[in-house]
């Protein structure tokens, strides 16, 4: 599989595409950045068909739930977008990555509807584990990311496509130096364990870990894992740096000029603990 992975990074800058949310920042290190407001809707487009098409076969959606095959989300609005596409340039595979400021509170996340806020027995741990991220990444100085929307075509699910797009979300969080953050992952397909190899884990309370619970919104069993950015797997190290040099010359769309660049700065040193 690491080898796998290998050449397809090699090459990810002819198959990858990011979409860039509303006047993000950017700088030197993105090479090839297009402001194209048909261009970005039409990808936005596409990937919400792909996904609502793979959601609705797995059960996680109902077909009513879609708005012309779309499955639209607020967050499409505000985040980051990657996409592997296929030869014919069509999109196989996405994630979005909703970046938010260290100041950020509970109350302006995602996650804040997740089933667990509303239960009597977890509502005040889970608010607490939340609030204790946050508390760390501003105390880091660092960002705090959200991450969903993974969805892979079934003919793609064995060439890696999903792992690579998990892979890319920990170096485009790499690049301003790091990013602690959040996901909502599925126990379908074995996605939360493929996420747990690569240096995820789960979310903790004062009292232990948060645990999975079931949502009835997508039908499945949901796990909250936490990530740094900066503390992957041993494993996957050098492939998620080695991504991220090549996200420097993938094609980057947006449909608004980049607001002014923000510093880039090295990876700071880190120690053996917290684990992503």
């Amino acid at each position: 599989m690491l080898k796998l992975l290998e050449r397809n990074i090699a090459s990810v800058d002819q198959r990858l595409v990011l979409l860039a949310p509303p006047h993000a920042s950017a700088h030197a290190f993105f090479r090839n950045v297009e402001v194209d407001p048909s261009l970005h809707d039409t990808l936005v487009g596409e990937m919400q068909r792909v996904r609502g098409g793979i959601y609705l076969e797995d059960g996680a959606v109902a077909r009513h739930e879609l708005s012309k095959g779309r499955h639209q989300t607020p967050e499409d609005q505000n985040s980051w977008h990657l996409l592997m596409l296929d030869r014919q340039k069509q999109v196989t595979a996405c994630v979005w990555y909703m970046e938010h400021t260290s100041s950020a509170s509970i109350d302006s996340l995602r996650v804040r509807s997740c089933p667990l806020a509303t239960q009597d027995e977890w509502r005040g741990r889970f608010r607490g584990a939340i609030q204790a991220e946050l508390t760390r990444a501003r105390q880091l100085g660092m960002r705090y990311a959200e991450v969903g929307g993974w969805a892979v075509a079934p003919q793609h699910r064995c060439k890696s496509e999903g792992l690579l797009l998990a892979l890319a979300a920990y170096s485009l969080g790499r690049i301003a130096g790091g990013a602690l953050g959040l996901t909502t992952a599925t126990v379908r397909h074995a996605s939360s364990t493929i996420l747990r190899r690569i240096g995820g884990s789960h979310l903790m309370s004062d009292s232990g870990p948060v645990p999975a619970y079931f949502d009835s919104r997508y039908n499945c069993e949901m796990e909250l894992l936490r990530f740094d950015s900066r503390r992957p797997s041993p494993k996957f190290e050098a492939l998620i740096d080695g991504l991220k040099d090549k996200l420097a010359y993938v094609p980057v769309i947006s449909s608004t000029p980049l607001d002014a660049p923000f510093e880039y700065s090295e990876m700071p040193a880190v120690s053996a603990s917290l684990a992503a």
